[in-house]
């Protein structure tokens, strides 16, 4: 397993910003049709996502990295939930909903399973770390 050193080595991030990425897209088409406040959201809870799990990432111990992960995975499900608004509007249709849910599922699960592994780690944090 490749030592992580920074918040960028985590798969969890990679994934995050890929799925910015993917979304990008769609804020394109939700700003030419003038739907500033669901662009907003989407966009928010999309950045939230990998946000997030940098910042956690930067705290000194696994508590708040934990809070951070379950704050982004929230905004998994935010994101879920806002395709399927940009869905009913007639921006995405079912193929591209389909995929983006599933990035968010696999991503949320692969959190989910991060938070499990950082709760039972005895390792608790840089500012625990013995020097």
């Amino acid at each position: 397993m490749a030592t992580i050193k920074d918040f960028e080595d985590l798969e969890i991030w990679q994934m995050a910003r890929q799925l910015n990425k993917d979304v990008y897209p769609l804020l394109v088409a939700l700003q030419e049709g003038k739907n500033f406040e669901l662009k907003g959201q989407l966009d928010g809870s999309a950045g939230s996502v990998m946000d997030n799990i940098a910042e956690g990432f930067e705290r000194d111990g696994n508590r708040e990295f934990i809070q951070f992960l379950s704050i982004s995975k929230a905004s998994l499900g935010e994101v879920q939930s806002q395709l399927y608004r940009a869905l009913d509007r007639g921006f995405i249709n079912e193929e591209q909903l389909t995929k983006l849910k599933a990035d968010c599922k696999i991503l949320a699960d692969k959190t989910g399973r991060f938070i499990t592994y950082l709760k039972n780690s005895d390792f608790k944090g840089k500012k625990f770390k013995n020097n």
